[in-house]
């Protein structure tokens, strides 16, 4: 469509000495728009000129809690637990059933993130290709066939592909999920939701803990217990594959649950994110920008360090039977683990959603406890197993600073193109983190693994220092952008049919524009 340029002066009834007297009018640029250009909830919202009424904001945005958040956070209990089965089966006799050398076992906790990596961006691009909600259910159907697979498996090949398609399948999930955090979410809602479903992965902990406790209990002939591990969590994922194809929503504007207004009253909570919704076309210049913006790559920095350490998730029973555990006692102090997830996430999350731009701070000083846990454990005496595993438990509390990333990413990142290549490249970090991490815990470090906790005690201290340049340089931007003069008014229009059949053009919201954060400069970044 062509663009319009109007000009908006005094009426012609006005006498020239009246029009010299008046102080002129700002200047306004009318642009009609193409439909592909814009966001998808534009369309939904053009020519609304109410103002949106705070309570029906707020019933909307219960009834949206009410009808995703379960979904989101039962799906993020399953998929941690299914991913961290290869640790639990370590000591249901994985090993000796699939006759597994240490180096084996190490390769299929990192086949599982070459896979991810490979397939995260052609995943990112998939989800905004087609619905959401139904891409992730086929890709929960396949990682719950090749879960159940594993069963079957009795040999390192055969475990090595099972893997290889859980982690190609697992990769659409976190993205997903920050894709839907912020199309039905505020900004200062994302953060608290991202920890909501993301402290499911201490959930999971339990649960899982619960079930290897019980497998191990379990006695059939020529079915090893970590074989009904895989049948039982394989089993669990199908059924909530078919879930998600008939329930979980693939944007606000087609919500099943949802009536026409409540839609739009959906789609107007978002104006303050300068984000919009959506938008299925896929824009070459965004891509470009989310590749030549610096916060991209410190995130993936931040990621990419962050997810070394996160291998101890396959190597935590290891590493605890060896301080002198039974096994039974291993399985059951896995449930602890995830108390303590729970409980960092939810005061992580919570803290920053109440302290005005604190992402950054909360989540530095929650590294600090998981440094005193890598000197615990590097210098308590071997005997002392009490406090080694106190030492352990501190390390996990670092989890609450990648949460608070990811919810802060999706806060400072406009345009849906280059949110979905932000997305993969900083998730594609993640994968090379969780990718390099098993290679550290070789059998020659052990016991004490002195190497790898000073790799983890290396990342932990770089991490937070991460966050808070991202930080410095976010409010640098924002206070350049404040300096900068105001711009003429600009108005945007797009063509919408009517009940009668006619065709009219209707004014969008900037906010709506499926514009970057750097194409916007009407848009601050949140600290």
């Amino acid at each position: 469509m062509p663009m319009l340029r109007a000009s908006s002066k005094a009426g012609s009834s006005v006498s020239q000495r009246e029009k010299q007297s008046e102080p002129p009018l700002p200047e306004y640029h009318a642009h009609a728009v193409s439909t592909k250009k814009i966001d998808t909830g534009a369309q939904l919202v053009a020519g609304l000129s109410t103002e949106l009424d705070p309570a029906e904001s707020e019933r909307v945005r219960k009834k949206i809690d009410y009808h995703i958040l379960p979904m989101m956070c039962t799906l993020y209990w399953i998929q941690f637990m299914d991913k961290t089965t290869l640790g639990n089966a370590a000591i249901l006799g994985i090993d000796q059933g699939a006759h597994l050398t240490t180096n084996q076992y190490n390769w299929l906790g990192t086949i599982f993130y070459i896979s991810y990596f490979i397939f995260e961006y052609p995943q990112n691009l998939a989800l905004q290709r087609f619905p959401v909600g139904r891409w992730m259910s086929f890709n929960i159907l396949v990682w719950g066939i090749a879960l159940v697979c594993q069963a079957a498996s009795n040999d390192f090949s055969k475990l090595f592909v099972c893997r290889f398609f859980l982690g190609a399948c697992e990769g659409s999930i976190t993205a997903g999920f920050m894709i839907v955090s912020s199309m039905f979410y505020t900004r200062k809602e994302q953060t608290l939701r991202v920890g909501y479903w993301f402290l499911m992965t201490g959930t999971a902990q339990i649960i899982s803990g619960f079930i290897s406790f019980g497998s191990l209990h379990i006695h059939t002939v020529g079915f090893a217990p970590w074989q009904w591990l895989m049948i039982i969590t394989g089993c669990i994922t199908l059924l909530v594959a078919v879930l998600y194809w008939f329930f979980f929503p693939d944007s606000p504007t087609s919500a099943w649950f949802l009536t026409p207004s409540e839609r739009a009253t959906a789609v107007q909570r978002l104006k303050e994110n300068q984000t919009g919704v959506e938008n299925k076309h896929f824009k070459k210049e965004q891509m470009i920008e989310a590749l030549l913006d610096p916060k991209t790559w410190l995130f993936a920095l931040f990621l990419a360090l962050d997810n070394i350490p996160n291998s101890l998730q396959n190597q935590r029973s290891i590493i605890i039977s060896s301080f002198g555990f039974t096994y039974l006692d291993t399985t059951l102090l896995g449930c602890v683990d995830g108390f303590i997830e729970i409980m960092t996430i939810w005061t992580g999350v919570t803290l920053a959603a109440r302290i005005p731009n604190g992402r950054a701070y909360v989540g530095a000083v929650y590294f600090l406890p998981s440094l005193i846990g890598v000197l615990m454990i590097e210098f308590l005496p071997w005997n002392n197993q009490i406090g080694l595993l106190f030492g352990i438990w501190l390390v996990d509390i670092n989890t609450t600073g990648l949460v608070l990333a990811l919810s802060w990413l999706t806060s400072v990142t406009a345009g849906h193109t280059k949110r979905i290549t932000t997305n993969a490249i900083i998730l594609s970090a993640y994968c090379i983190g969780n990718a390099a991490g098993p290679f550290m815990w070789q059998a020659k470090y052990k016991p004490r693994n002195h190497i790898p906790w000073i790799i983890i005690g290396i990342c932990n201290l770089i991490c937070p220092l991460l966050l808070l340049v991202i930080r410095w340089l976010l409010a640098r931007e924002n206070a350049r952008r404040d300096a900068e003069p105001i711009e003429d008014d600009e108005e945007f229009f797009v063509e919408k049919e009517m009940d009668d059949g006619t065709r009219v053009q209707v004014k969008v919201d900037k906010a709506f524009m499926d514009l970057t954060d750097r194409e916007n400069r009407d848009y601050r970044y949140v600290l």
